[in-house]
């Protein structure tokens, strides 16, 4: 049965979090198509994955018997999170956006099983074509023609990972102004907030039931 690696970088628990949410849904719906397929699940808020460090990076150039105990030791984390990324027929991820970027242990998780000859640039790659689906959301929104459309740097920047340089199969649902409940300068696009959590719910779950269709065929 198939594989769904499950990744969340939200620093709020599901009930705060429309990243979250909209995953969990997906994963919902993942279970019920697939209910004896596997979950890997990883909370990257609850238990961050070390950053890359010198050892980590370079070894990752040098043969294995060439690495130093500091670069095997470094090295044995990177392949981990690769090999369970290499098992997946199928990838979520929850990926907010802070500051106009993702959380930075989302970018350390990648920093890790971004290697090239492997994972990247790699015509055997065991991960190229698998389908990606990446939930972007956001507090307000950075859609083409907005005034903030020059800010957007999450989708930019995971589209260039995921399919450029990683060669998945990427697809983004975007839920937006998810601030407007809190923030009273935003009170007049609550509806437009709800129509887009709406939106991106159904989205999560019509995915889901495409990728399990797609695997199962």
């Amino acid at each position: 049965m198939a594989t769904l690696l499950h990744i969340d970088s939200s620093v709020f628990p599901t009930a705060a979090s429309a990243s979250r949410a909209v995953t969990d849904a997906f994963r919902k719906t993942w279970e019920e198509q697939h209910p004896d397929g596997t979950v890997i699940y990883r909370d990257l808020a609850a238990n961050p994955v070390p950053h890359i460090t010198a050892d980590a990076h370079t070894a990752g150039f040098a043969a294995p018997d060439a690495h130093t105990p500091e670069q095997a030791a470094a090295f044995a984390e990177r392949v981990k999170l690769i090999e369970e990324l290499e098992r997946a027929d199928a990838v979520l991820i929850g990926a907010p956006m802070y500051n106009f970027s993702i959380p930075s242990t989302l970018k350390a998780w990648l920093d890790n099983v971004i290697l090239i000859g492997r994972t990247a640039m790699a015509e055997d790659s065991k991960i190229k074509g698998t389908p990606i689906t990446v939930v972007a959301s956001r507090g307000g929104s950075y859609a083409p023609g907005t005034p903030r459309e020059p800010y957007e740097y999450v989708q930019n920047y995971l589209q260039a990972v995921f399919a450029d340089s990683l060669a998945m199969d990427v697809h983004f649902i975007v839920p937006e102004l998810t601030m407007a409940p809190q923030n009273p300068a935003m009170s007049e696009l609550v509806p437009l907030f709800e129509a887009s959590r709406a939106q991106a719910l159904d989205a999560a779950t019509a995915k889901a039931k495409e990728v399990t269709a797609r695997l199962a065929a």
